[in-house]
């Protein structure tokens, strides 16, 4: 019995390809129509060698030449509505599973290790497309016409049928052939292509530590060693897949001479016609086309065959939200009950037996040393990672009751490695909304304390950063990435290493921004090591190897911590003269 999940995805993945099964049944209509018309060029040339040649009739020839020249005019007319009509299909297939493909990928990079992946869903779904789309659908729907072809040659004579048969059954055994032996090696070319990309994208992102330790030479060994085994394995594919694809042209173009030469034979036994003849070679060219065309487009077929399994696939395995109920706006109170928090994937909690409440108008510092959870509760606080056991609640509501797009528009996250668009500034801070409130996007670039360093800018909120804000310094980046994550007012802030890349004046904004925070009522989470981001802290939460140390006023904890280490580390002591 299949698995649920598994035909969850089979199940979505064919009603999007049913989507355009009106387009595919015109197709075919042309299709009926386009092959029916191929007849005309052999009927034409029996008539011209058995009545025009015998009669001498120019006339004759005339009134055929006409009629044939309308009929070839209608069927490449048909024809090219054809192919714009299985273009079209193509085109409405992806364009219904690009937004889904898109969503699922995005959940699936939340997963620490398919992050690591390529990913290949959005390119699984374009080479259907492109198969949809191309020559390789026209075997489909000529292959029904091929008995047709061979019963028009039984008719002309049967021997010529019966060879015309045996060719067509020589064809399907090569063509038979060609998938057993190249299907393997097809697999192993793109997964080798895929592992070479994958390291080639990883040295890319990490360009500048690579060429400072002078790793350019190893790293270019390391992937050419990557590159090769594709390029072996690409060339191993082509090298079969050309094989049969020249065998099946030359034998069908040996086999045309071969049935000529029968025909031949028969027409000097009189018979059959000299134009009958010349018919059954063209018809049989025609019958065994759609062989010949599935060969040369196999390599196609085998990987949107392998794309729509993938496909399938990555649907089971990241399945479509179910709407929810949307809720009112939210106070900013939110209490964490005994929460434990694992990656996605994984069993072992990485973060376990947490428990403390926010407030409105509240902020609360999360300490500890490195590696002890702090980054991943903050993940699981703004719904990144779902917790395994315990809850969240958010004004009394748990952080899944909202969907993705709707909690999102409550949080204001800020986390370690600020990712920001290729785009504008004023883009990235309004999350890539469009039509966004101007008004807004200034606004939060200042209370982030943002808007005058904007304004040097080469074109202030107008500057395009680059990819991954290329243009911009880190503390820059920091504070674009603060202006994004006050966007819009959220009631819940939760800042992961917020001042990492701020000099002193970032940091007195980001302080600022905090205070203005609490004054609006809104809920503050900061997870900090530099004492500066929890000087205006009301309550500490202490974190240690993944577990909750404690939780209380500031200046208690950090009093706790005096006691039980004899001494404050630099992490927890606020620095001198600050105010909360």
């Amino acid at each position: 019995m299949m698995n649920p999940a598994l035909q969850r995805g089979r199940d979505e993945f064919r009603a999007a390809f049913w989507s355009a099964r009106n387009l595919f049944i015109i197709a075919a209509v042309f299709s009926f129509f386009v092959n029916l018309l191929m007849l005309t060029g052999p009927l034409f040339m029996l008539q011209v060698y058995d009545r025009v040649l015998a009669s001498g009739s120019i006339p004759t020839l005339q009134a055929l030449f006409l009629l044939v020249g309308g009929l070839f005019l209608m069927m490449g007319l048909l024809d090219f509505l054809r192919g714009r009509i299985l273009s079209n299909a193509g085109a409405r297939f992806q364009a219904l599973l690009d937004g889904r493909v898109f969503e699922g990928t995005m959940r699936t990079a939340l997963i620490p290790g398919e992050r690591a992946k390529p990913a290949t869903a959005m390119r699984d779904l374009e080479s259907i497309q492109q198969f949809l789309s191309g020559p390789a659908p026209y075997a489909f729907f000529d292959a029904p016409w091929t008995p047709v072809y061979l019963a028009v040659i039984f008719a002309l004579h049967p021997i010529l049928g019966w060879f015309s048969v045996g060719a067509a059954i020589f064809l399907l055994s090569i063509a038979a052939l060609n998938q057993i032996t190249t299907l393997k090696p097809e697999i192993e070319s793109r997964k080798a292509t895929a592992e070479s990309e994958k390291f080639a994208e990883s040295v890319r992102r990490e360009a500048e530590a690579v060429r400072a330790l002078g790793m350019i030479d190893t790293a270019k060994k390391f992937w050419g060693q990557r590159r090769g085994a594709a390029l072996e394995a690409q060339m191993k594919h082509s090298a079969r897949a050309g094989l049969f694809q020249a065998m099946s042209k030359a034998l069908r173009l040996f086999l045309q001479s071969a049935i000529l030469a029968v025909g031949a034979y028969l027409a000097v036994g009189q018979e059959i016609t000299p134009g009958a003849m010349i018919t059954a070679s063209i018809l049989m060219g025609r019958a065994l086309a759609p062989i010949d065309q599935a060969i040369s487009q196999w390599r196609m077929f085998v990987r949107a065959r392998q794309g729509s399994k993938s496909l399938q696939q990555f649907f089971a395995t990241t399945p479509v939200l179910e709407p929810k109920t949307a809720l009112p706006a939210p106070a900013a109170r939110l209490t964490v009950k005994d929460v434990a928090v694992a990656a996605p994937g994984m069993r072992t909690p990485i973060v376990r037996g947490i428990k403390f409440d926010v407030q409105p108008g509240e902020a609360v510092g999360v300490i500890g040393p490195s590696a002890s959870g702090k980054s991943t509760l903050a993940r699981a606080l703004v719904s990144i990672w779902q917790p395994v056991s315990g809850e969240i609640r958010l004004d009394g509501a748990t952080l899944d009751q909202w969907s993705e797009s709707d909690f999102g528009k409550l949080v204001g996250y800020l986390p370690q490695d600020v990712g920001l668009f290729n785009g504008t500034v004023a883009s990235n801070i309004a999350r890539l909304q469009e039509n966004a409130d101007e008004r807004e996007i200034v606004l939060a670039a200042e209370r982030a304390g943002a808007h005058e360093v904007i304004l040097k800018l080469p074109n202030g909120y107008d500057t395009e950063i680059g990819e991954g804000g290329a243009q911009l310094s880190g503390g820059q980046r920091q504070r674009v990435g603060l202006a994004r994550a006050l966007f819009g007012d959220p009631p819940l802030l939760v800042f992961d290493e917020p001042n990492a890349n701020l000099d002193a004046e970032g940091e007195q904004s980001l302080i600022h921004a905090i205070r203005q925070a609490k004054e609006r009522g809104r809920a503050v989470i900061v997870m900090a090591h530099r004492p500066s981001a929890i000087a205006v802290c009301d309550r500490l939460l202490v974190m240690r190897d993944g577990a909750q140390q404690a939780f209380g006023e500031r200046d208690e904890i950090l009093k706790q911590t005096t006691r039980n280490h004899g001494q404050v580390t630099q992490m927890t002591r606020p620095p001198v003269g600050s105010v909360s």
